[in-house]
């Protein structure tokens, strides 16, 4: 198996492996701990460095920027597949108690239950299921592209 999809599989279930680690803990309900969701970007970025590494006696820059940003999108297609399952099967009360979550912290800042309410209704659109994926995808797919830009600076055939 070539380095590029064994990478992509790596951030793929690294990934949804943490997410899962999130929602079991329930620290996704919790107003601080749901930051360590986060996390996923540092395994994204560790799993690239060592990806591109791999590949650095063979591969350019521009090679190793394609393999980097190549590796990450199949790892979010990993990452949309393990969200649908995520919210739709394991925690499908996910998003309710997300704007639980969401509505203590505001009411803690002194907002009132109408702006409370307001501001809800403005992300309500995208939380759901597949648009909680589809962002998930475009998040591992961007943040890989920017990730391979500055690593294979260091990591590239010279």
């Amino acid at each position: 198996m070539n380095t590029t999809v064994k990478t992509a599989l790596a951030i793929g279930a690294l990934c949804v492996g943490w997410t899962f680690v999130m929602g079991v803990t329930g620290w996704y309900k919790h107003p601080t701990m749901l930051n360590l969701f986060w996390v996923v970007a540092v395994i994204e970025i560790a799993c690239l460095i060592w990806g591109l590494r791999r590949t650095a006696t063979t591969l350019g820059y521009w090679p190793q920027v394609g393999a980097g940003t190549a590796a990450s999108a199949l790892a979010g297609v990993i990452v949309f597949l393990g969200s649908l399952v995520f919210t739709t099967v394991a925690f499908p009360q996910y998003f309710e108690e997300i704007r639980a979550v969401q509505a203590e912290l505001l009411r803690a800042r002194g907002m009132s239950d109408a702006d409370i309410a307001a501001t809800q209704q403005i992300g309500a659109s995208l939380q759901t299921p597949f648009w909680q994926a589809l962002l998930g995808l475009i998040g591992t797919t961007v943040t890989g592209f920017l990730t391979s830009l500055v690593v294979a600076a260091f990591y590239r055939k010279r």
